[in-house]
């Protein structure tokens, strides 16, 4: 008996023992899923300089975001788009600045105080009375009679003040306004804070504030109709943390998170991307622009906080690959964005990107062994006799294409396709071919001989068909949108890359 007494207590031992251990693993799952998720950050709170207009959603958001695993202090300062401007600049510390209108943020950039800037919302400047307009105000005259004690924005310190000064003088009557305004205010908020409490009749506000207050109300004027502010957050140059302030940036202007607290306080939000505290983008690139933006996507990666799934191929490759996942034919993610080696690549998947950006170019040339061997000048002397000569495939790369449509330009291809010894899908293994000696000649890019400067030689092709322009779009359907904008921001300030990998770089003023 004793004997079957120590064996069931035996067995309750081991029992319970094995439940200790699985409930150990149970947990340290649990935490690492759980910590998977969690970011580390400096310790050190994100210093926001915020126009004062904002404070009641940004305020929500902070502490939303504060309580949220990822998430780190948020410490807030509030006044005028324009005072904060210059405090950031003298003060040469801070995070994020999220203005009231992207005027200020343009200012910003030039200054080179800002980095990164995402859309938030719009703004239209609208006069503000107390509710039932007992003043009955309905046009701009009216805000001229002797009995309308005015408030307006100071345009030297608040956003709504200066969109109100360059409307009004574009209808010619600022002058008189500013005239007859009894008080001129820092912020948006002290101007509905006046009429609210009676010491004015009507203000010029930003319509979001008027309907923060329940007993004030909006009269829409066409002079102020005519413009409208966009309120914008941005990273600045000063931060050293750059990716939590761009992680607190994201959620502020996503649609699933900040925005949807925008909304609820009357404002008109942009289509933000879909919150993730890690977000994985999917980028399509030509593998010619490999050597251009490889570094500067990995920079990107890691300040952003990213994760980037690269795919480098022949453009008729990755065309072919995204036609189709869109028709449910292929498995993988459709691509973010597409980086193409040339911009008759893009037109066949058009449908499915846009806003196209042409960022470089790059021309076709000959290479061939050091010092020449066979004496190769111009295109037609591919076709003498015991030349083997590499081309790229015309279905499954640009430089293909690019190549056979220049060659029957010439009237030349049937000529030099008996000297054709393979059609790669790449350039890079062209130019191995000839480095190796396999090759007499190729035709490629010269962006493909960049890297190997002295081990080929490089022959001009003079024609204007030898031209690759290599364009930049985002996906139709991508949930991410303006990250993939800010992608195409980076790789558009990595000029000097682009020109050491042997592109022509593509100017365009419109990209910060």
């Amino acid at each position: 008996m004793r004997r079957i007494h120590r064996r069931a207590f035996h067995s309750l031992w081991l029992l319970a023992l094995l439940s200790i251990v699985i409930a150990a693993v149970l947990v340290s799952l649990l935490s690492w899923n759980s910590a998977s998720r969690r970011i580390e950050t400096t310790g050190s709170p994100l210093f926001v300089y915020c126009a004062a207009g904002m404070r009641l959603p940004v305020d929500l958001i902070a502490t939303q975001y504060a309580h949220q695993s990822y998430g780190c202090q948020v410490q807030l300062h509030y006044n005028g788009s324009n005072t904060l401007l210059n405090q950031l600049e003298v003060a040469g510390v801070g995070d994020l600045y999220l203005a009231a209108d992207d005027s200020y943020i343009d200012i910003a950039i030039q200054k080179g105080l800002v980095r990164e800037a995402i859309p938030v919302a719009w703004l239209r400047p609208v006069v503000v009375v107390p509710e039932g307009n007992p003043k009955d105000i309905r046009t701009a005259e009216d805000l001229l009679r002797e009995d309308i004690r005015l408030a307006l924005g100071e345009p030297s310190a608040a956003a709504v003040g200066k969109k109100t000064r360059r409307l009004m003088q574009t209808a010619g009557c600022w002058e008189a306004l500013s005239n007859h305004a009894v008080v001129f205010t820092p912020t948006v908020n002290a101007i509905a804070d006046a009429v609210r409490v009676g010491s004015v009749d009507a203000g010029i506000v930003w319509d979001a504030i008027v309907s923060q207050y329940d007993n004030l109300e909006a009269v829409r004027l066409p002079e102020l109709d005519a413009g409208k502010a966009q309120i914008m957050i941005s990273v600045l140059t000063s931060s050293e943390q750059p990716t939590a302030a761009l992680r607190f940036a994201r959620y502020l202007a996503a649609r699933d998170q900040g925005l949807k607290v925008f909304r609820e306080h009357g404002y008109v939000s942009v289509e933000g991307d879909e919150w993730d505290v890690a977000p994985r983008l999917t980028v399509y690139s030509g593998g010619v622009n490999r050597v251009a933006i490889e570094d500067t996507l990995e920079r990107f990666k890691r300040r952003e906080g990213v994760q980037l799934d690269v795919i480098y191929n022949g453009c008729g490759i990755l065309c072919s690959q995204m036609r189709a996942l869109r028709q449910g034919d292929h498995h993988g993610s459709f691509p973010d964005a597409y980086f193409a080696c040339d911009v008759s690549f893009m037109e066949q998947v058009s449908d499915l990107f846009v806003d196209v950006v042409n960022v470089s170019e790059t021309d076709m040339v000959i290479i061939t062994p050091p010092g020449n061997p066979h004496s190769i000048h111009k295109l037609e002397d591919l076709g003498a006799p015991e030349i083997n000569l590499g081309v790229a495939n015309p279905d499954e790369s640009a430089l293909g294409a690019l190549t056979r449509r220049l060659l029957r330009e010439l009237e030349i291809e049937e000529e030099l396709q008996q000297n054709v010894r393979t059609q790669t899908p790449t350039a890079d293994l062209l130019v191995n071919q000839v480095k190796l000696g396999a090759l007499d000649a190729a035709i490629v890019y010269r962006a493909n001989t960049s890297q190997v400067t002295g081990k080929v030689e490089v022959i001009d092709i003079d024609h204007p068909l030898a031209l690759a322009v290599q364009p930049y779009a985002a996906a139709r359907n991508t949930s991410h949108r303006h990250t993939v904008e800010r992608l195409l921001s980076a790789i558009r300030r990595s000029r000097p890359h682009f020109e050491a990998a042997g592109f022509r770089y593509l100017p365009d003023a419109s990209t910060p």
